[in-house]
C-alpha cells in the first residue's frame, strides 16, 4: 500500500513545486527576460524636443572662487603689506636720524594715511554689504511670491521699507503701505502693493538717468572723429550709469561694489542675448524710416545710445531690491524713439547754424 499524504492546506497558484510535479502538473516554462532599451546620451537631440529648444536659459551663476587661487592671494597681499610697512619704518628711522621734525612729520603723515585706508576699507565693506542687502531682498521675494506667504510678505515690505528710508521718494509709499500692511490679506498682493507705492518713483528717476545717459553718447558718438574715443566714452558712461543707478536704489556701492555689480549686468546681458542687440537696434533703425532721414554719424549715435539703454535696463533688473512683477519692465521701443527724436532735432539744429 502506497502511503497516504497528510493533508496540507494552501493557496491556488502557490503549490511547491513538488506537489505539482506528483500531480503531473506540467511544469511551466519561465518567462523570457524583457531586455530593457538603454538610450545612449549620443542619441539624444536636444534640438528635437521643442520645449528645451525654445525654453529661457538659466541665470548665468559665476563660478566659485578656489580655496587655493584664495589662499594665493591672501598670502601675496600679507607679503606686501609687510614689505610695505618695513619700507615705512626704514623710511621714518632715516628721516628721524636726519632730523627729529622730520620723523615726526613722516609719523604723522603715516597715521593720516593709515586712517585714509581704514575709513576707505570700511566704506566698501558696507557698499558691499549693502549690495548684499539688495540681493537678499529680491531672492526673498521671489520665494515669497511663489508660496504666496502672508508673513514673510510682511515682513519683507518692512525690511524693504527701511531699506528704502534714506530715499525721500519712497516717502510717501512708506505711508501707504504702514497704513495698508495689515489691510492687505494675499501676500503676493501685498508685494505687488509694495512694489508699485515705493519702486515706482523709483524707476521713473531711473528710466530719466538711462535716457541721458543715452543721450550723452549718441551725441558723443556723433561728433567724435575716432572709434576708440566712442568706446572709452560709452565704457566711461556705462560705469557712472550704473553706480548711479546703484545708488538711486538705495546700493550705494564703492570701487568692489562697482566691480561687481558690473560682472553682474554683463553676465544679465550674456543671458539675455542682448550683447549682440546692436543688430537688431540697427533693423528697428532702418525699419522705422530712421535711417534715410540721419546721417552715417548720427546713425552711429543711435546705436551706441540704445546699446547704452539697454545696459541701464539690466543695471536695473540688477541693483533693483525687488524683481520686475506688478511694474513693467522698460522697453527698448521707448528709448528708441525717445533716442532718434532728440538726434534728429540735434542733427536738424546742426544743418541750420552750418547754413
Amino acid at each position: 500500500m502506497t502511503e497516504r499524504r497528510k493533508p496540507a492546506a494552501f493557496s491556488i497558484g502557490t503549490a511547491p513545486a513538488k506537489l505539482r510535479e506528483e500531480v503531473g502538473e506540467p511544469r511551466r516554462p519561465r518567462a523570457a527576460r524583457v531586455q530593457e532599451a538603454v538610450v545612449l546620451p549620443a542619441e539624444i537631440d536636444v534640438f528635437d524636443e521643442q520645449d528645451q529648444a525654445t525654453a529661457e536659459p538659466p541665470p548665468a551663476t559665476p563660478r566659485r572662487r578656489s580655496r587655493l587661487a584664495s589662499i594665493l592671494i591672501a598670502s601675496v597681499g600679507l607679503l606686501l603689506s609687510l614689505a610695505v610697512g618695513l619700507w615705512v619704518d626704514w623710511l621714518i628711522r632715516d628721516l628721524f636720524a636726519r632730523s627729529d621734525w622730520l620723523g615726526w612729520f613722516a609719523v604723522g603723515v603715516t597715521f593720516v594715511a593709515a586712517l585714509a585706508l581704514l575709513l576707505i576699507v570700511t566704506r566698501e565693506l558696507i557698499g558691499l554689504a549693502r549690495l548684499a542687502s539688495v540681493e537678499r531682498l529680491r531672492a526673498r521675494a521671489r520665494a515669497a511670491a511663489l508660496s504666496n506667504d502672508t508673513r514673510e510678505a510682511r515682513a519683507l515690505v518692512a525690511d524693504l521699507s527701511t531699506f528704502l528710508a534714506a530715499r525721500a521718494e519712497t516717502a510717501a509709499g512708506r505711508r501707504t503701505m504702514k497704513d495698508l500692511r495689515d489691510e492687505v490679506i494675499d501676500g503676493a498682493d501685498l508685494m505687488r502693493l509694495a512694489e508699485t507705492e515705493m519702486l515706482t518713483p523709483l524707476d521713473a528717476a531711473a528710466q530719466t538717468l538711462v535716457l541721458d545717459a543715452a543721450k550723452r553718447v549718441a551725441m558723443v558718438t556723433a561728433v567724435s572723429p575716432r572709434a576708440l574715443v566712442d568706446i572709452a566714452y560709452v565704457l566711461f558712461e556705462a560705469a557712472r550709469l550704473i553706480r548711479r543707478l546703484a545708488e538711486l536704489y538705495g546700493g550705494r556701492p564703492g570701487t568692489l561694489g562697482l566691480i561687481r555689480i558690473a560682472r553682474d549686468v554683463l553676465a544679465h546681458l550674456a543671458v539675455t542675448g542682448a550683447i549682440a542687440a546692436g543688430d537688431e537696434f540697427v533693423h528697428q533703425i532702418v525699419g522705422q524710416g530712421l535711417a534715410a532721414r540721419l546721417s552715417a554719424k548720427l546713425g552711429e549715435g543711435v546705436v551706441n545710445g540704445m546699446m547704452t539703454a539697454r545696459i541701464g535696463v539690466a543695471a536695473m533688473e540688477t541693483v533693483r531690491p525687488l524683481p520686475f512683477s506688478a511694474v513693467k519692465r522698460p522697453g527698448m521701443g521707448d528709448f528708441l524713439s525717445a533716442l532718434s527724436s532728440f538726434v534728429r532735432l540735434k542733427g536738424a539744429a546742426k544743418a541750420r547754424s552750418g547754413e
